[in-house]
């Protein structure tokens, strides 16, 4: 073992070596070095966050034709840094008949909420926090805390606005958790584990290609969990102002902000190693961590980038519509995605890895065939049935 290969263990080992030559007894040394650990993970995922801001607004200019920052620093990398500044030295209000415990413990909980997810996020094979033997749970109960947090500065908030839009939001959230619990389960059968370790260590065909829908829908939940658009309906700026974070201001909605984009690349991170293989890459993890990390770090940016695309390339979806999507639509196509997996799973699982690989992806391709028929009867019965009603009204009025 040396630094190359397993960093982790090594740099925790010289500084638990280091304090016990120092007189601490070891357990306190262990645990030490292990709070100096999440420390410095937390630190770095700040400066990611950092980064992400201003990756956020370069991307948008080029998808809506304009420059983007580009004043402060090259290529205006300092902005961010100035916004925070900003944020920083605004008057920091709570409005008079605000709970103010609550009020104050909503960001922090939003924040809190994504930066756990991290503790089972595998980096590389040596480099993650926990190797946690039901991990897709964990992710499912971390959001239960990030919709407690909206809930929490709605209501605390003392505004029927930010109240209404915390319901709104929670309800979204609450309804695309159900798909995204069973496109969690895909991988989960086809590894035979709940470990993200497992998860990417069974990969040796990536899980998109014998699963193309299940990393479909879970991109789709995904979304709608982070409240962006078009499932932004926290945000319905004609009808609800700014939602549930709208009595906030300076670093408290700061923190709600950057929780909001550190989810969606910790989401994008996910989805790479859900179906992309995570830090694998033709064999390159097994040489170095310091290869592994920024081939995961990349499979992350990408999903964070598709997530920015939806976000800004598609409207706002009324809210009667978005649930009926995920009741009437989604929630039943995971479902039988997840069960013809596990048939085919059953079915194939001892045979040959190109048989098996067939079988799966033709299963995914017959479904989205089926899909897809029954939308377009589906829509020719509303456009049907819409003509009808309106070819009396035209008659009437003489055309």
């Amino acid at each position: 073992m040396n630094f190359w290969t397993d960093p982790l263990k090594m740099a925790a080992d010289w500084l638990t070596g280091l304090l016990t030559g120092w007189g601490m007894p070891e357990g306190v040394a262990v645990g030490l070095a292990a709070f100096l650990g999440i420390f410095v993970l937390i630190a770095i995922l700040m400066v990611i966050d950092i980064f992400l801001v201003w990756l956020e607004r370069k991307v948008v200019a080029r998808f809506q034709d304009r420059i983007g920052p580009n004043r402060l620093g090259p290529f205006g990398l300092i902005q961010p840094f100035a916004d925070i500044v900003k944020l920083l030295i605004k008057e920091d209000i709570t409005p008079a008949n605000a709970d103010k415990v609550v009020y104050n413990l909503a960001p922090i909980l939003s924040m809190m909420s994504v930066l756990i997810l991290w503790a089972i996020v595998p980096l590389a094979p040596q480099i993650l926090g926990i190797d946690l033997n039901v991990a897709a749970l964990y992710i499912i109960a971390t959001g239960a805390i990030g919709t407690l947090s909206i809930i929490m500065a709605g209501w605390s908030s003392n505004n029927k606005f930010a109240l209404l839009g915390a319901f709104r939001q929670v309800a979204v959230m609450v309804s695309f958790e159900i798909p995204m619990v069973a496109s969690l389960l895909i991988p989960t059968v086809l590894a035979g584990s709940m470990g993200m370790n497992k998860i990417i260590e069974a990969q040796n065909i990536w899980f998109v290609v014998l699963s193309p829908l299940g990393a479909l829908i879970f991109m789709i939940a995904a979304i709608a969990e982070l409240g962006r658009s078009p499932f932004d309906m926290g945000e319905a700026e004609s009808e609800l102002i700014s939602g549930y974070n709208v009595e906030y201001s300076g670093m408290k909605f700061g923190m709600f902000y950057a929780g909001e984009l550190l989810h969606a690349f910790t989401f994008g991170g996910f989805w790479g190693i859900l179906f992309f293989g995570g830090y694998s890459f033709f064999g390159l993890e097994d040489v170095s961590p310091f290869l592994a990390i920024p081939i995961l770090l990349t499979k992350a940016v990408i999903g964070y980038w598709i997530i920015m695309w939806v976000k800004y390339t598609m409207m706002r979806i009324r809210i009667d519509h978005m649930l009926a999507f995920n009741w009437k639509f989604l929630t039943p196509l995971s479902f039988v995605l997840l069960m013809v997996t596990a048939l085919v799973h059953v079915l194939f699982k001892d045979t040959s890895p190109w048989l098996y690989g067939l079988s799966m992806l033709g299963s995914n391709l017959i479904l989205g065939w089926v899909v897809i028929e029954f939308l377009r009867r589906f829509s020719r019965a509303e456009r049907e049935k819409l003509e009808g009603h309106a070819k009396p009204a035209m008659e009437a009025a003489g055309h």
